[in-house]
């Protein structure tokens, strides 16, 4: 038996633009399925929007979104949850170009740089809003 636990990502009108740049960022295979093809939404400014979406990543990670619903309960304005990604120095290039695709029109709150505990950590919100924490951890031992 085994289990997972997958981001599953909510956004307002922008989950496809935001699940194609994540896509560019991290590679892997994208599959959308839209309100109009779910058979969500017959308005037609909604039908083009995901009702679901699903990235595996090219490192095997799972990313799924989807656009809020006219009756989504939740604040998808609030984000109180912060994705992180943790590697090793033998990753550092990689990680850092994640890194710098991410804070491409976001918000740096913290640069990646070497901090005085050993890793190199760095702190952003992306383009759609979305906190990333990044921490290489030095030796060789992720934390």
């Amino acid at each position: 038996m085994s289990t997972w636990l997958n981001p599953y990502l909510t956004f307002r009108d922008t989950a496809a633009e935001a699940m194609a740049f994540y896509q560019s960022v991290f590679g892997g295979e994208l599959q959308t399925l839209t309100f109009g093809q779910g058979g969500g939404s017959d308005d037609p400014a909604k039908v083009d929007l995901l009702m679901h979406s699903h990235l595996e990543t090219a490192d095997g990670w799972t990313f799924m979104a989807s656009d809020a619903a006219e009756h989504d309960p939740r604040d998808v304005d609030a984000r109180p949850v912060t994705l992180t990604i943790g590697g090793t120095e033998d990753e550092l290039d990689k990680i850092t170009g994640w890194f710098d695709a991410l804070a491409d029109g976001g918000e740096v709150s913290h640069p990646l740089q070497k901090q005085l505990w050993g890793d190199v950590f760095g702190q952003l919100r992306d383009r759609f809003g979305i906190n990333w924490m990044v921490n290489i951890a030095a030796g060789g031992t992720p934390e």
